[in-house]
């Protein structure tokens, strides 16, 4: 941004130590500094905010053209048919009959089948959850 030189910069700490003095010039630094992590942090927090708004102009464009797809779809796709109980059975009709113990012999035990319990599931890592870095 600014092609500040070897010779440039020698010749700009002469004259501070000519203006300000050897004496002062640790405060004059340390001014400084403070002035240039100010603008730091202000120009950090106005990017930021020029980022966030980008972005949610972007979000609300993607969100536009599903919304038009999704639209598209439904007007292109059959309509479902009605959900009649004659045509899809109800979930006490879709249940495998129980046999009776007279079907068995005596010996034979009818042993109702358990399901196996659910095992937890993990909570996914950061890694699969392909994230983009922190913006800096």
């Amino acid at each position: 941004m600014f092609d500040v030189g070897a010779s440039e910069l020698l010749m700009i700490v002469i004259v501070a130590v000519v203006v300000i003095g050897p004496k002062d010039m640790p405060m004059a630094l340390r001014t400084a500094g403070r002035w240039i992590g100010k603008m730091r942090k202000m120009s950090n927090h106005f990017r930021s905010g020029i980022d966030a708004m980008v972005r949610e102009a972007e979000l609300e464009e993607m969100e536009r053209k599903w919304r038009e797809q999704n639209v598209a779809i439904m007007k292109a796709s059959p309509q479902l048919p009605s959900m009649d109980s004659t045509v899809n059975p109800t979930a006490d009709d879709m249940q495998p009959p129980l046999a009776s113990v007279s079907e068995h012999a005596p010996e034979e035990a009818v042993e109702p089948q358990v399901e196996p319990a659910a095992e937890p599931k993990a909570e996914p890592k950061q890694a699969e959850l392909h994230l983009p870095p922190p913006p800096p």
